[in-house]
């Protein structure tokens, strides 16, 4: 599967991110569901993993990262905090707004999650060549950087 020599326009790129992505999620949904996660979905986990990446967000925030609405992320979070996997508080400094926290047993859940998925992830991962393991590495580091902002998206 070597790929480094492929020229690519930035269509082509566009649609091979756009094939592969959804697939890649599926595979994750497809690995949650079946080992060791089964009481959580890829939205808890994106959320949870969101919430411990950030911390002391509003409901709004994971839901624009989530990209769920306001209602439907207010009741997968109530449902995270019913299982005592995050705590809503009030704000100190806006007693308007609610921040999300991840419990102990949250944190636990989530690097239980990470480290099955992960070390699944690994296995497929090493029938690829380091060369090849190496551009993904990079291509996903890239991408990353692009969708986060850190490359100058002012030219799109």
């Amino acid at each position: 599967m070597h790929v480094s020599t492929i020229r690519s326009s930035a269509g082509e790129c566009a649609h091979e991110v756009l094939d592969a992505v959804p697939m890649v999620m599926r595979v994750i949904r497809n690995h949650l569901r079946r080992y060791g996660t089964k009481e959580m979905s890829v939205p808890q986990f994106r959320t949870l993993n969101f919430v411990y990446g950030k911390g002391g967000v509003s409901l709004s925030e994971v839901a624009d990262h989530i990209g769920l609405t306001l209602p439907t992320m207010s009741m997968l979070v109530d449902g995270l905090v019913t299982h005592g996997l995050i705590n809503r508080r009030e704000d100190p400094e806006d007693r308007r707004r609610m921040t999300l926290t991840l419990t102990e047993p949250g944190r636990a859940r989530l690097e239980s999650a990470r480290r099955a998925t992960v070390a699944y992830l690994e296995e497929r991962l090493r029938q690829l060549s380091a060369s090849d393991r190496a551009t993904i590495t990079t291509a996903m580091r890239m991408l990353r950087e692009l969708f986060t902002g850190g490359i100058d998206s002012a030219k799109d």
